[in-house]
């Protein structure tokens, strides 16, 4: 099976769908992104862009609300808070401090104060 994320103007993710791999084959039976764009737009409309379950290729698998970056051909999900870094490596946010290596807590960022904090549920 293969997977197709529609895109809005701003590359934006609308929708991701499952394709079979019989529908995007060419005519030496090779699997062709091109075809499954076709294939999309044939039956739905929009723009498209091929995304890998396993993040094979394009970094990240596409969910809706992540933007495709054409420059990076890679799918990016929302940025969480604004003091975290983009790894351009793996198109992924990063805090901009390390979490602490801890088996027994659960951590929550903090973003007023740029910190890992323990997680405690309210009551």
């Amino acid at each position: 099976m293969a997977h197709f994320a529609e895109i809005d103007d701003n590359n934006v993710v609308l929708r991701v769908i499952v394709v079979d791999n019989d529908n995007i084959r060419d005519v030496e039976g090779n699997e062709s992104e091109a075809k499954g764009i076709v294939f999309c737009n044939e039956l739905l409309g929009g723009k498209w862009v091929q995304t890998s379950y396993n993040a094979k290729f394009r970094k990240n698998y596409a969910g809706i609300g992540d933007t495709y970056d054409k420059v990076r051909d890679a799918f990016i999900q929302p940025k969480p808070f604004p003091s975290w870094i983009l790894n351009e490596e793996t198109c992924r946010w990063q805090a901009p401090v390390s979490r602490p290596v801890d088996t027994e807590n659960p951590y929550i960022w903090n973003e007023e104060e740029g910190e890992w904090v323990i997680y405690t549920p309210s009551s």
